[in-house]
């Protein structure tokens, strides 16, 4: 059997889809001391704020969360739409940060 502790963190592992590296993402760090990251779309604030915590150990002071529309694309003469999808800007506690090069 399965207890609950092991279905959240496994949850939880899985809301962090990708950090936005992007001009605007890299400016709001620098600026707001903010991260950027895709999240799944049924993710709620408390559940990015412990993701975050649990995979950076670090400590988060607020999030904020944007539902961005996917794009109208068209391909010859047919119209298609990309997904929608959900931005989370993370605020972390003075003294926190997280370093995404140091991985390489």
């Amino acid at each position: 059997m399965i207890s609950a502790m092991t279905k959240t963190q496994d949850r939880l592992l899985q809301v962090i889809l990708a950090p936005q590296i992007t001009e605007k993402a890299t400016y709001i760090a620098d600026k707001h001391q903010q991260i950027a990251f895709k999240v799944r779309t049924d993710a709620t604030k408390p559940e990015i704020k412990a993701a975050v915590e649990l995979v950076f150990k670090v400590e988060v002071a607020s999030v904020a969360v944007i539902n961005v529309g996917g794009k109208v694309k068209r391909a010859g003469k047919r119209m298609g739409k990309r997904n929608d999808w959900k931005k989370a800007y993370v605020s972390l506690k003075p003294g926190q940060e997280i370093n995404f090069a140091a991985g390489e």
